[in-house]
């Protein structure tokens, strides 16, 4: 009995030891990777509602103090106005209103953040217990059909431009519209002058976001392009058929041209049942809430409704299977991470902020990831895309 007993302490014992290792493996390669972030809306979930991101807060997923936590160099800061402008002067205003709080942000707190508008700069200022800033401007709608404001973005500092938000503009269509999720539209793609954004963004050395676009308007893109493209917030189609994820013949079409496909976090993107389970509960469920005898409050079918969606969270080996699929259909030099933090309204099991990134490099490593492959998925993949627009 004593022999059996020492044998089982002995497995446990042997057991955690191992697990201790893989974790010391896996927080060593994620301190030595760049670990680069493509989309983050917090400029207009946490500045722009006057929270100051430089402390730690108790509110959103993202602040300095948790950045730092997670293990983050680079962030690329979301400036984002929906169909609607905040402001009566328009869009155009709305995105230099972002920009400036940004600004604002690193000029106050220059021991904490700096600014990168190159891969040459963005490489020399990581791994100095900063942030570096980067922009990322979110919905060709902001320049208002109009390349003198285009200009001005590019003059800002913008590194990339997301062609269409889930409206589309004049010139491109959206995938929430082309997919017949949204409005319907009588021309779909990119128009003349969609085309001569394109080449303008690769002649100014900004990467053509194609997040959110419409297939026809994907297609017309990559035609078009002489650069890389980037996909700064989207996850795979064939895991999680929703209009905001890329199918395989576009992941495949971004391969091709040596762009990068950022996952997106967000559990309606990743995970197929959670899609259903909300569906459901967004719709005959709280009807069906609604219609009893003795209908429960607000407060009470709102609670329902949100340890349902609770008890069918995807979690960290769920993103991670995006991350997978792509490596697996075109290989690990196509995938980088775009969490998409401040800008969802639910977050993975094991990912509820930005500290845990360090979550989703164990969970590679204990896939068999190389340190090597791990280093590109983290940002070296968007590294190179940068400097392949913007050296």
């Amino acid at each position: 009995m004593q022999h059996r007993l020492v044998v089982v302490i002995g497995f446990f014992f042997f057991s955690a030891v191992l697990s201790v290792g893989a974790q010391t493996r896996s927080t060593g390669i994620h301190k030595r990777s760049i670990l680069v972030d493509t989309h983050n809306d917090c400029l207009s979930g946490q500045v722009l509602e006057g929270r100051d991101i430089s402390v730690l807060l108790s509110k959103g997923h993202s602040d300095y103090v948790r950045w730092k936590k997670g293990g983050l160099d680079i962030q690329f800061f979301s400036v984002y106005t929906g169909e609607t402008p905040r402001h009566k002067a328009g869009f155009f205003h709305d995105a230099l209103e972002e920009i400036d709080s940004l600004q604002h942000i690193i000029l106050r707190h220059p021991d904490k953040f700096d600014f990168a508008a190159s891969y040459r700069q963005a490489k020399q200022k990581v791994h100095r217990n900063k942030v570096v800033a980067m922009i990322g401007v979110e919905g060709g709608h902001m320049i208002e059909s109009d390349f003198s404001k285009l200009d001005t973005l590019i003059a800002r500092g913008m590194s990339y431009l997301t062609l269409t938000w889930n409206n589309s503009n004049d010139w491109a269509t959206s995938a929430m519209d082309e997919s017949g999720a949204g409005k319907v539209v009588q021309h779909k793609g990119l128009t003349d002058f969609g085309k001569q954004v394109v080449r303008r963004l690769n002649d100014a050395g900004v990467m053509v976001d194609l997040s959110h676009v419409g297939e026809q308007t994907f297609y017309d893109a990559i035609a078009v392009t002489t650069k890389p493209v980037i996909l700064t917030h989207s996850s795979v189609w064939a895991l999680c058929p929703v209009f905001r994820n890329v199918k395989d013949d576009q992941i495949k079409a971004v391969a091709t041209n040596g762009g990068v496909i950022c996952i997106n976090f967000y559990p309606a993107f990743i995970s197929k049942k959670f899609v259903e389970v909300k569906k459901y509960w967004e719709g005959p469920g709280k009807d069906s809430l609604l219609k009893l005898s003795t209908k429960p409050s607000p407060d009470a079918i709102n609670t329902i409704i949100q340890t349902a969606l609770q008890q069918n969270m995807p979690g960290v080996s769920d993103v991670a299977d995006h991350i997978d699929y792509i490596v697996k259909l075109v290989g690990d030099d196509y995938v980088g991470i775009g969490a998409d933090y401040d800008g969802i309204g639910y977050v993975p099991q094991g990912l509820e902020d930005v500290t845990k990134y360090p979550n989703l490099t164990e969970e590679l490593k204990r896939r068999g990831y190389s340190n090597s492959s791990i280093r590109k998925i983290l940002g070296g993949n968007v590294l190179r895309v940068l400097k392949a627009n913007r050296p």
